[in-house]
């Protein structure tokens, strides 16, 4: 094991190198400035920041000198946003309340996901079963925005009972996180259910079943263990994907994350925190898998991750 996670280390600098490479010529490719704005100003003055910034240089060399400095977590400062301040402390001051609405939308989707799957699965044809396919397939069908907005409306403007901006307490979090993890949740359910009516027609659960084996602990102990290994796959890029923020989530509900930060950035051109988020969203995906990997091990010890290095 520590020699496969040794070689997955090794692939991860690689492909981190990969995507930062392509991300820097990509931004440099699109054209346009982030010194320019409203305000007209002299091309001696623009050409001073691009000397400044070190923009002025080859774009190879900027890039030897950037991946340098990034070894060393040196990110850059803002070039626009919030002018001169360090990207790594901006990401510092945005990411909790981006990670906080994710890792609660994940929990939940998976604790509620997961069970409403299973219930389909063991009353496969019934009505149970037909109102969960119908309201997992609204949910995966209806844009995020709209479930978020339909929340503020109705339980924000319309009842008064919720927040409708801002993170002030604990009530203030249910409406962002719900609308965060109801489209997980119900591909979560959908994909618990295939995979338990996949698992329930294996051949040593007809065994189990031979044998006495009550229904509840065939189905939880047995068939779910097997179950789960797509739903582990599909929660490993989630997570990565959710923690880094939301631009839907936080732009309807005026929350200071990191999602929106990030395209708000792109729009401004302010490339060191375009280029530091993508490392970051790449370097949070490729950890996650890893972390996947290994629990594979867990959920069912016939899986063998470490196979393909010897």
């Amino acid at each position: 094991m520590a020699k496969y996670i040794f070689k997955r280390i090794l692939q991860s600098i690689l492909v981190l190198l990969v995507v930062t490479c392509i991300t820097f010529l990509l931004m440099k490719s699109v054209p346009g400035s982030p010194f320019l704005g409203e305000k007209a100003q002299s091309p001696e003055v623009t050409a001073a920041l691009y000397k400044k910034y070190g923009l002025d240089k080859p774009t190879h060399i900027q890039l030897i000198n950037y991946i340098k400095n990034s070894l060393k977590l040196d990110f850059g400062v803002s070039l626009k946003m919030q002018k001169n301040r360090p990207v790594i402390d901006i990401i510092k001051e945005m990411l909790p309340t981006s990670a906080k609405l994710g890792i609660i939308a994940v929990i939940w989707a998976t604790l509620v996901g997961v069970p409403l799957g299973c219930l389909a699965a063991y009353n496969r044809g019934k009505k149970i079963d037909d109102f969960l396919r119908v309201l997992t397939t609204i949910g995966i069908s209806v844009p995020g925005f709209v479930t978020a907005t339909l929340l503020l409306v109705f339980f924000g403007v319309k009842l008064h009972i919720l927040p409708t901006m801002g993170l002030s307490n604990i009530r203030s979090y249910i409406m962002p996180c719900f609308a965060l993890g109801f489209y997980p949740m119900c591909y979560i359910a959908r994909l618990s259910r295939s995979s338990m009516l996949d698992a329930i027609n294996q051949d040593y659960i007809r065994t189990a079943k031979s044998k006495g084996v009550p229904s509840r602990k065939i189905l939880f102990k047995h068939a779910l263990r097997n179950a789960f290994i797509p739903v582990l796959t599909y929660l490993g890029p989630l997570t990565a994907g959710i923690i880094t923020g939301s631009l839907v989530i936080e732009s309807v509900f005026s929350l200071p994350g990191l999602g929106r930060y990030f395209v708000n950035s792109i729009l401004n051109r302010d490339y060191p925190i375009i280029m530091a988020t993508t490392i970051f969203f790449a370097a949070l995906v490729i950890t996650m898998n890893l972390i996947v990997d290994i629990l594979y091990k867990f959920v069912d010890p016939r899986i063998d991750v470490t196979k393909e290095t010897q």
